[in-house]
C-alpha cells in the first residue's frame, strides 16, 4: 500500500497537514508525490525541505524541471518557459538561501521520472498514448530502457512531464498529476487516476491511497490561506 500526493506547488502548510492526516490513519505507509513541488504557491523552499526531512519520494514535474533549467541553463527553451509559470514566488522563497537552492537543484535533476511500484505506476503527467509505438514490448519489466526513452525529449508536448493528451493503458494503474481538476478523477479507458486538485488555486491537495492497483480512498486537505494569494481563485 502507498500514498500518492498530487501537485504541491509551494503549498507547504497544506502539504504538512495532508501528510499528518495520511500518517494518522496509515502510520507506516510509504508516501510519494507526482512532482511540481515548486512555483505558484508561496513556500517552494519549505516544501522541498519538508519532502527531504520526511523522506517523501517524488517524480520530476515540469515546473521542477523549469526551475532547474532556469538556474542551470538560463538560455534554454525550458528555462524561458519558467518566467511565465510561477517563477516569482519560487525565487522569493529562496531569498538569501542560495546554498540550499543549489542542493535542491541537484536533488531535482536526479529524481526519477517515474516509480514503477507493485501497487501502481507513478509519474507527473503519465505515459502518453502517442508513445505506444516507441515503447518496447513488456516495457514495464525494462525500467532502464523505459527511462532512456522517456528521458530523450522531455520538452516534447507528449512527454511524461508535459502531456495532457490521452494516456496509454499500460496494464496497471497510472497515478498522475499535472492536469488541473477540482476533484480526483479516474479515467477507465486509460486506467489512470488524475490527482492534481489544484492546491495552488485555493482548492485542495489530495492523496490517493493505493493497494495492488486499486484505489482504497482519497484523503484531502483544503488549501491553507498562508500558502497562496487568498484573493486569487484558479478557474477550473
Amino acid at each position: 500500500m502507498v500514498a500518492v500526493i498530487g501537485d504541491v506547488h509551494g503549498c507547504f502548510y497544506t502539504l504538512k497537514q495532508l501528510v499528518d492526516k495520511v500518517r494518522n490513519k496509515y502510520s507506516s505507509i510509504a508516501i510519494f508525490c507526482v512532482g511540481d513541488l515548486v512555483d505558484r504557491g508561496n513556500h517552494s523552499f519549505e516544501v522541498i525541505e519538508y519532502i527531504i526531512a520526511e523522506n517523501i519520494k517524488f517524480t520530476l514535474g515540469n515546473h521542477d524541471y523549469m526551475f532547474y533549467s532556469n538556474m542551470r541553463d538560463p538560455f534554454s527553451l525550458m528555462a524561458k518557459s519558467w518566467n511565465y509559470n510561477g517563477a516569482e514566488t519560487t525565487l522569493t522563497s529562496y531569498k538569501d538561501r542560495l546554498h540550499q537552492m543549489d542542493e535542491h537543484l541537484d536533488m531535482i535533476i536526479s529524481t526519477p521520472l517515474f516509480y514503477n511500484l507493485d501497487d501502481c505506476f507513478v509519474s507527473h503527467a503519465g505515459i502518453s498514448k502517442s508513445l505506444k509505438d516507441k515503447l518496447p514490448s513488456n516495457f514495464l519489466s525494462k525500467d532502464s530502457e523505459l527511462k532512456e526513452i522517456l528521458n530523450s525529449d522531455l520538452f516534447n508536448q507528449d512527454s511524461i512531464i508535459w502531456t495532457r493528451g490521452d494516456l496509454l493503458n499500460i496494464g496497471k494503474l497510472q497515478v498522475v498529476g499535472h492536469t488541473h481538476r477540482k476533484e480526483v478523477f479516474f479515467d477507465k479507458t486509460s486506467n489512470a487516476l488524475y490527482i492534481d486538485t489544484t492546491a495552488f488555486g485555493n482548492n485542495k491537495l489530495s492523496a490517493a491511497i493505493i493497494e495492488q492497483n486499486t484505489l482504497i480512498e482519497i484523503i484531502d486537505q483544503k488549501t491553507c490561506v498562508d500558502d497562496v494569494n487568498r484573493n486569487w481563485i484558479y478557474q477550473l
